[in-house]
């Protein structure tokens, strides 16, 4: 299996339609690819959050559309990374596509983990709450979103519905480019799956530089491409049969306990307090008993 990722820088000078038009240019030399994958947001531009609501649109809005077309031009699967997605009630989501060789979609993904940290986006969008799969020409494919990296027991929930490839748009921070290579590695090794993760390049609104170093990673752990933090493409080579031969080899998720029963409490015998001492004995005292009160016949309160 073939990969492209096309990593794009979104300069907040550019607008999404013309950006449209220079990635479809940049995809088209992707051609001999069997998955072809671009980066969060490139078209709006993750950090432009005050154009967030203009730059929506629905899954046959502009960028599904061009996808759509690019993927029949080119007879592969077009990741198209993600888009601000307004459903029918008028909400915001951060949703990834895949678009099949047909044209059409294959599979929808609404991040689950909005990110907050110095970032408008968990302001602006609603979380997702919905993880599934896709069945593709060379086994299960799932996909993730940036921030979703951290949160290993999302990526659980792919493997447990089959997922051999896990795909990963992303924005990632140039400042933490150290924490975008350890985690797609972790989670290759962890959930032995390919990781295809392609990050966004270039300067974005408020200044904020986007990490690059689009990688894939193999559930050994070995990095099989790796690209700079330049706009471009960097090819690479899959064996669709890696993650059987692996996890046949080495079935880690075989030995897996959890969740583990919790194991029951021992049970305890209630402490009661200890009698108090008996009183001393004594001779009873004389009591002497008062004459009733005389009453009237009336009830009293």
């Amino acid at each position: 299996m073939r990969i492209a990722l096309v990593q794009v820088a979104s300069p907040p000078e550019e607008t999404p339609d013309d950006r449209r038009a220079r990635v479809g240019r940049m995809v088209s030399g992707a051609r001999g690819a069997d998955l072809v994958v671009l980066p969060e947001l490139w078209a709006p531009g993750y950090f432009a959050f005050d154009a967030y609501a203009e730059r929506a649109e629905s899954l046959d809005g502009p960028t599904v559309t061009a996808g759509r077309k690019w993927a029949q031009e080119l007879g592969a699967y077009v990741h198209l990374g993600s888009v601000v997605e307004r459903d029918g009630r008028g909400r915001l989501f951060n949703t990834a596509v895949l678009v099949g060789p047909d044209g059409t979609i294959a599979h929808t993904y609404r991040k689950v983990h909005v990110f907050g940290y110095a970032s408008r986006e968990a302001e602006l969008l609603t979380p997702g709450d919905r993880l599934d799969v896709a069945e593709t020409s060379w086994g299960r494919v799932g996909a993730t979103t940036c921030y979703d990296l951290r949160f290993p027991e999302l990526w659980r929930g792919l493997v447990d519905r089959g997922a051999q490839t896990v795909v990963v748009p992303a924005a990632w921070p140039a400042v933490r480019r150290e924490h975008w290579r350890l985690f797609t590695s972790c989670r290759a090794v962890e959930q032995q799956l390919v990781v295809v993760a392609c990050n966004a390049v270039g300067v974005q609104d408020g200044g904020v530089e986007l990490g690059g170093s689009s990688r894939v990673v193999d559930p050994w752990g070995t990095v099989l491409a790796e690209a700079g933090q330049d706009e471009g493409i960097t090819l690479c080579e899959v064996d669709p049969d890696v993650v059987g031969r692996v996890r046949a080899e080495f079935p880690v998720l075989a030995d897996r306990r959890w969740p583990l029963a919790p194991e029951p409490a021992p049970e305890r015998k209630p402490v009661s307090a200890p009698p108090p001492d008996p009183a001393p004995e004594r001779e009873p005292a004389s009591v002497s008993t008062p004459e009733p009160e005389q009453t009237t016949g009336q009830e009293t309160t």
